[in-house]
């Protein structure tokens, strides 16, 4: 059954180790919610066969295991960094994948749209801004926390040193710059329960100011 009422494609952005998942997760006791996980289907992308052949192509059979999977380790070693190198491959990979990846983001949401089983889709991906995947969401959120706190929980949850921390925010927007170009901004320096509530606040904010306007 295709469903009329408005269904909100929310954005979830921040910087790394801001809780941005645990919060799109959380959201689902409280709205019929469909997450849309960017790491997820990024790694699904690259068992592609078509995406596997072209980083063959240009970064060789050394990133990839014996079984024929692309190793991601190795991978992420060749393209996150500051130096002219490491730029140059994480710009080729991701002309590669971010075509890929936003195509598989559109799919899902119009899927989603259509069967009617959601009320609000979160778009969770890291690069989001950076990749130019905005375009099919209603708004950005900016989960805020700051850097001692995230490298803090990120110690804690993957055992990255500070300079892990910095190499991988060197290919991502500054964190302030993310605030400044998201809609809404959510505090998740307390407590869980707190970040949660706020973002059901901003998402039924969205849904009745589209009923507002669609009744003018």
């Amino acid at each position: 059954m295709s469903r009329s009422c408005f269904v909100p494609v929310i954005g979830i952005v921040g910087g790394i180790g801001s809780g941005k998942s645990t919060l799109a997760r959380g959201l689902r006791p409280l709205h019929r919610v469909l997450v849309i996980d960017g790491d997820r289907t990024g790694h699904a992308v690259l068992e592609q066969k078509p995406v596997q052949d072209r980083i063959r192509r240009y970064f060789g059979n050394s990133v990839f295991t014996s079984d024929g999977h692309v190793d991601r380790h190795l991978l992420a070693g060749r393209v996150f960094g500051s130096s002219p190198a490491q730029r140059a491959a994480r710009s080729k990979l991701e002309s590669i994948l971010h075509p890929v990846i936003r195509r598989e983001f559109i799919n899902k949401i119009e899927t989603a749209k259509t069967d009617g089983s959601v009320d609000v889709i979160l778009l969770d991906a890291a690069v989001l801004l950076e990749a130019d995947w905005r375009g099919p969401c209603d708004a950005v959120v900016f989960i805020d926390v700051p850097r001692p706190q995230r490298l803090e929980r990120i110690q804690q949850q993957r055992g990255w040193t500070e300079e892990d921390l910095a190499r991988r925010e060197a290919s991502q927007f500054p964190v302030h710059r993310k605030r400044q170009l998201a809609n809404f901004v959510i505090d998740n320096s307390q407590s869980t329960g707190s970040a949660l509530a706020q973002l059901d606040q901003v998402v039924k904010s969205i849904q009745a100011g589209h009923t507002d306007s669609r009744k003018q």
